[in-house]
């Protein structure tokens, strides 16, 4: 009998059990013992800094490991990709003759369509409530999920005779390696991640009818009794589909497709294309602007959305309208340092609302809009100082102030400013291409990738620590822009459909050099295996100097 101390998350703190087992055991097994304990649904295990699937055999001389749930971001992933599985099967069960799309996620969910004859269909409530009952007679006979390595070239020759010509052009690209394929009862597929031991791991589910779709939805992060809440995000739904039209502009839905364009020498068309996409959108935002008077333009955006390239290409195309912008950035109002308040642990809390000196701010804003002069300050952030510029700025009367910032959106900033003369932007980065039609690509991936290569090459940072960050990132975006996001009246994507391609140069030599010894090497992997699908794009000339993408892959004209 071999003994180890499992570790697991509870309410944010580090827990321990000691658990004994026989040789040979699985992680399922020892997750039984403590999964109790937890507050989300057991679906991964960890030793050091590897993650394995539960079905695999706790490796000899195991002291130590621990057990991750939904309440962690690469546990949650393997349950709605366990929840998709069964949610594609239950589909192709009732329609066999139809195409299931996996779009993006939203809300918490994913947002998938079904397509007959490449057309989407419109579902009514009986035909959702019918793939629900199907999916829960697959859940409740917890039907086992069993992997199998194979070769592509033979995963190729088993998905051409299932006519899914998206994984065959996937990997008839790859070199000589093996991809991971799943089965479940006679279901088939790939899935470009790990996986829950049986059908039986992901009970709490949902689907709810949205736009011409379906959004699945999977268990609350913090409770695995309910379901994940699901909020209509209209706006961000238009942005999607946006982009999905803009995919279709340039012939390319999936990475496949992008990597022939890279084969055959047509990435420049696309590059140009993506270019003109963004140009005609500033363009359309620039003219309501003008067209409607807007005085106040608030620009909020996630990290590595591209925030300051579009300031100062709007900038431009209001010029081109015979306007004469001001730019501000609400960090320059940041109080002094040692006036910052302090969040729950007890340290400056940098990103409240609180931390920006508000009256100042208002002021300043309020005294331009009435034609006054005022003085352009700066925050020193190496003394963590406000300090005086000596410049003097007065705005025409017929010109907007943009002021970009993470609060741009929050209704307490400038609320005594009549809502009228303000126009809220939000800016996304929405990824136009999936690997196939089962498997996305996480948004999120793609601004850490982005912001990845700016921290390297810019900013003195290497890819360990913008991992490391990464996570308190996202709690703040989550905190003060996406509860906020719906409240804008426009939304821009600063996506590029071939950006993974540019970026995959810049990363794969330092995600590649992380070692299996440090705590980072689990996310690097991840991202190594979704860069590997993609061909290398190494001649960026054809992304213009004055391109979003440049402030990330090098070579801006307008960002320093």
């Amino acid at each position: 009998m071999n003994q180890a101390t499992v570790n697991y998350m509870r309410d944010g703190m580090l827990l321990e059990e000691e658990v004994s087992f026989e040789e040979g055991a699985t992680f399922s097994q020892v997750a039984d013992q403590v999964g109790s304990f937890m507050r989300g649904q057991v679906t991964l295990a960890r030793v050091g800094n590897l993650l394995y699937e539960l079905t695999a055999e706790i490796p000899v001389g195991t002291t130590t490991l621990s057990l991750i749930d939904t309440t962690d971001m690469d546990g949650y992933r393997v349950y709605m990709r366990t929840l998709a599985f069964i949610f594609l099967e239950a589909v192709h069960k009732l329609m066999p003759d139809t195409q299931t799309v996996v779009e993006h996620s939203i809300s918490g969910g994913l947002y998938c369509v079904v397509r007959r004859d490449d057309e989407p269909l419109t579902l009514d409530t009986a035909t959702r409530n019918r793939i629900k009952e199907k999916m829960a007679d697959i859940i409740a006979a917890n039907l086992s999920v069993e992997r199998v390595r194979m070769p592509f070239s033979e995963a190729q020759e088993l998905f051409a005779k299932l006519g899914r010509k998206d994984k065959v052009d996937l990997f008839a690209q790859q070199p000589d390696a093996e991809v991971s394929v799943y089965r479940m009862g006679d279901a088939v597929d790939s899935f470009y991640g790990y996986m829950a031991p049986s059908t039986g791991y992901v009970k709490t589910f949902d689907l709810e009818l949205f736009d011409h779709g379906l959004v699945l939805l999977g268990v609350d992060h913090d409770d695995r009794t309910r379901v994940n809440n699901f909020l209509p995000t209209y706006l961000l739904s238009d942005i999607y589909n946006e982009a999905e039209d803009w995919s279709r502009m340039q012939g390319i839905f999936t990475v496949a497709q992008l990597n022939a364009t890279i084969q055959n020498g047509t990435i420049g068309d696309v590059c140009r294309m993506n270019e003109a996409l963004h140009e005609h959108k500033l363009m359309t935002i620039a003219e309501q602007i003008s067209s409607e008077q807007k005085r106040i333009v608030l620009i909020a955006a996630p990290s590595s959305s591209g925030k300051t390239s579009f300031a100062v290409k709007l900038m431009t195309s209001l010029r081109v309208l015979g306007r004469r912008p001001i730019a501000i950035s609400l960090d320059d109002y940041f109080v002094n340092r040692d006036a910052t308040p302090l969040g729950d642990d007890g340290e400056p809390d940098f990103e409240a609302l609180e931390a920006i000196d508000l009256a100042r701010f208002e002021r300043d804003m309020k005294a331009l809009l009435a034609g006054e002069t005022v003085e352009r300050i700066a925050f020193d952030f190496i003394t963590g100082t406000r300090v005086s510029t000596g410049k003097m700025m007065t705005l025409d009367a017929k010109s907007p102030i943009l002021i970009e910032g993470i609060h741009g959106l929050n209704p307490r900033l400038l609320a005594d400013i009549d809502d009228r003369n303000k126009m809220r932007i939000a800016l996304s980065v929405i990824t136009q291409i999936n690997l196939d039609d089962h498997n996305r690509i996480p948004t999120t991936d793609l601004r850490l990738m982005r912001r990845m290569a700016r921290d390297l090459q810019f900013r003195g940072r290497d890819v360990r620590t913008t991992i490391r960050s990464w996570p308190s990132v996202r709690a703040g975006e989550d905190r003060n822009i996406f509860p906020y996001s719906e409240r804008a009246d426009i939304m821009f994507n600063s996506s590029f459909v071939y950006e993974i391609a540019a970026l995959k140069p810049i990363l794969l030599a330092p995600l590649s050099e992380i070692n299996p010894d440090e705590p980072e090497y689990i996310e690097s992997s991840r991202l190594l295996s979704l860069l590997s699908y993609f061909l290398p794009m190494t001649d960026t000339s054809d992304v213009v100097s004055t391109s979003i993408l440049r402030e990330f892959i090098g070579g801006s004209k307008i960002v320093s």
